[in-house]
């Protein structure tokens, strides 16, 4: 079995994907709604839209859409956590995902990893980092 992320976008799906591509490395793969069979099911000014995106990073999947016009749902009793090797490394990505949005948890050092914080991206998506111990470098 495998749990995956997906998450829904009302129309900023793109710039979100491109923005996690940036920071936290990957391959990108995206379809448009204009590419897909459901280009007739959505209005005009949606066809460059995402119908889906995955983020592969090493083993790994993020998944995203932009769900049809009016009927997306705020990110809400979830976050999408991330365990980085090195707190350096970990505290980099903070940053980056937090620039725009909104720190709910500073990173700093908790009673079970040397670097964890928790923030609201500016698309929405809430995210944790823990970090493991500084002196381990590999397998983020």
């Amino acid at each position: 079995m495998q749990i995956t992320c997906h998450l829904s976008f009302d129309g900023n799906c793109e710039a979100a994907f491109r923005a996690y591509q940036r920071i936290l490395g990957g391959e990108l793969l995206s379809l448009t709604y204009a590419e897909s069979p459901l280009s007739g099911q959505v209005p005009a000014d949606w066809q460059s839209k995402i119908m889906h995106a995955t983020l592969r990073i090493g083993d790994e999947e993020l998944l995203g859409a932009d769900v049809f016009p009016g009927t997306a749902v705020r990110h809400e009793g979830f976050a999408v956590m991330l365990e980085i090797a090195g707190v350096e490394r970990g505290r980099t990505i903070f940053v980056a995902l937090a620039e725009g949005g909104s720190i709910k948890m500073p990173f700093e050092q908790t009673f079970w990893s040397p670097g964890y914080g928790m923030l609201v991206d500016r698309f929405g998506v809430p995210w944790e980092i823990n970090s493991a111990n500084s002196d381990q470098t590999a397998g983020d």
